[in-house]
């Protein structure tokens, strides 16, 4: 029991004492206490006025005697002015310590809800590879996953793939124009760094198409990018394609395998999998069927050009395109039908799309259009909306090659940590097998920790060098500090403690008491963080906890301690800060080294 529930309820029976009155958990007003002034908690007496008809001093007074009196967690208390701040007692910060210690998967275990999520997070397009823009999705949506496991639901995490569409042809067409038939494997490139050479070159022969036509025939920019031969080539595929031409669809399922096979090594590599993988490829015809149902319903609408739409203007947005004149779909299209084949697979009571912000108005749309196709789970689509990370040279931009890719970035991120280490000699003694999964771990655990510390809605500054040092706010200072932690424990095994069960009349330092009060709320911080579908509330929570009991081993002994029942409550303060960290890191994908 949190120490707010505990004492709401000693306040309702002390109301009920004192005046009588039979109030709810609602009409108590509780906050900890400012540390300016002497308790633990603070209660605001002017709600309970009207049922004392006394000054709110006197209010205070009566209900804080009778608390001393009648509660045992109730140490002892302070009137100022009308608030009534509470001294908590050793007694229940002990059994506290007490009902958490031991529990290795404290926070981590909620009963089970019923209740079925679906998540779908990375989403990439197979005409690229990962990279750092990828990473935010990737980790976001995997720790989201564990939070809401870690609250008991039932989650499904989803990757659709974007594996079809104009981007896709473009890498195609580059590939049959320049690769002379080059393979991943000739080239002795990986899949996905391979095709995505090729998403690059097309753009730039592109640029030149255009340039060339607006210098040679007087075209105006939009002009010539509309009739760049290779854009028109590689829009030709794409109607090939759709129509199942044999040649065209043998390339494609070639380049997209060989993208494929790099992703799996990427996902592999940051601890990341799926429960169930779409590909637009298999979605996008009944997103095509769902809008031509809807056009023959009258919900939809028919151009003369030959494109359907969804007219929206009278909710306020505007008009949807939902098939080209040519009878192609759009993304639009493959997530109507995406949503519709997951609704149908599964019972959900929620599909969480985590996206980013750039992508607001998509979701919007989505929703509204599942409405007015009488769908009766429009509502229980939900975009976790996160903001771009940028670079301090700006955005990112995949078709000019200027991205920070994935695979590069964990590499030079694990070779920054096997300096660090190396300078430092931590890892002496470690076989070079031992020491590089310490250094993968520390690598990814920075790059995790700097992404998910920060809340998921705000735009970000990405700074390697800042997300890998030992000190401050980063991942890298949170599992030194369990490393230590793990240490110390392996230290006491050397001392055998006469006393194996806790004295709950064990006197506290402020700063024991201050660390078992975190302690007890990490169940309540991974509820939140359930609630937002943030995990920066599990992060910064470990930060802070972390800090404190750096602070506390810094200013109190462990094992020099003579006193046999101090040693084994501050062990097991030590040993149970160890194992919320663990937990924590654990619900952001983040591995815990022992040793550092």
């Amino acid at each position: 029991m949190t120490i707010e529930k505990m004492l709401t309820e000693q306040v309702l029976a002390a109301v009920k004492a004192c005046y009588g009155a039979e109030l709810t958990e609602k009409d108590v007003q509780l906050q900890e206490t400012r540390k300016e002034f002497k308790g633990d908690m603070t209660v605001v007496v002017f709600p309970i006025l009207r049922y004392s008809h006394k000054r709110p001093e006197e209010t205070a007074e009566e209900l804080g005697r009778y608390l001393k009196e009648h509660a045992e967690a109730v140490k002892d208390y302070e009137v100022v002015k009308g608030f009534l701040n509470i001294e908590i007692s050793s007694v229940y910060w002990m059994e506290m310590l007490n009902s958490v210690a031991g529990n290795e998967r404290i926070g981590l275990d909620a009963k089970p809800t019923g209740k079925t999520i679906m998540i779908e997070y990375s989403s990439p397009n197979t005409n690229k590879p990962l990279h750092l823009g990828h990473m935010r999705t990737n980790f976001l949506g995997w720790s989201v996953s564990q939070i809401l496991k870690a609250n008991g639901h039932r989650v499904i995490m989803a990757n659709l793939v974007n594996d079809r569409g104009i981007h896709i042809c473009k890498s195609m067409i580059a590939w049959k124009r320049y690769a002379n038939g080059a393979t991943p494997e000739s080239a002795g490139v990986k899949g996905d760094h391979f095709v995505g050479d090729y998403y690059v070159r097309f753009d730039r022969e592109y640029k030149a198409e255009v340039k060339e036509l607006m210098e040679k025939q007087g075209m105006d920019e939009e002009e010539a990018k509309r009739k760049a031969p290779i854009l028109q080539e590689a829009q030709e595929l794409l109607r090939k394609w759709e129509a199942g031409d044999e040649e065209t669809v043998a390339l494609w399922r070639m380049m997209n395998d060989w993208v494929m096979k790099g992703f799996e090594e990427t996902y592999k590599m940051i601890g990341i999998h799926f429960d169930k993988i779409y590909f637009e490829s298999q979605t996008y015809k009944k997103g095509r069927d769902i809008v031509l149902k809807g056009l023959a319903d009258g919900v939809l609408y028919r151009k003369e050009s030959g494109s359907v739409w969804a007219d929206l203007t009278g909710d306020g947005l505007d008009q949807k395109l939902l098939l080209r004149d040519d009878g192609t779909s759009v993304y639009m299209t493959q997530d109507l039908g995406t949503a519709y084949d997951r609704f149908k697979e599964f019972d959900l009571d929620e599909e969480i799309y985590v996206v980013g912000n750039e992508q607001n108005y998509h979701f919007q749309v989505l929703r509204l259009i599942c409405k007015k196709l009488g769908f009766p789970w429009a509502d229980k689509i939900t975009h976790l909306s996160y903001g771009m990370i940028e670079l301090p040279e700006g955005k990112m931009k995949s078709r000019e090659g200027t991205v920070v890719d994935a695979d590069d970035l964990i590499a030079e991120m694990v070779d920054t940590a096997r300096t660090m280490a190396e300078e430092l000699g931590k890892l002496d003694g470690y076989s070079k097998e031992e020491a590089e999964d310490v250094y993968r771990k520390v690598a990814l655990g920075a790059l995790k920790y700097f992404i998910l510390k920060v809340d998921p809605k705000k735009t970000m500054l990405f700074n390697p060098k800042e997300s890998i040092d030992f000190n401050g706010n980063t991942g890298p200072f949170i599992q030194y500090t369990y490393a230590r932690i793990r240490s110390l424990m392996r230290k006491t095994t050397e001392r055998n403690p006469k006393v194996f069960v806790l004295d709950f009349h064990t006197p506290l330092t402020d700063k024991e008491e201050d660390l078992i009060r975190m302690l007890g709320k990490f169940a309540d911080v991974v509820r939140e963080a359930g609630e937002m579908l943030s995990p920066a509330l599990v992060a910064n929570y470990a930060y802070e906890l972390a800090k404190a009991f750096n602070q506390f081993y810094h200013d109190y002994p462990i094992l020099r301690v003579e006193d046999e029942k101090v040693f084994l409550t501050r062990m097991m303060i030590a040993q149970t800060c160890g194992q919320v960290l663990k937990n924590a890191m654990e619900l952001l994908g983040i591995e815990m080294p022992e040793r550092m």
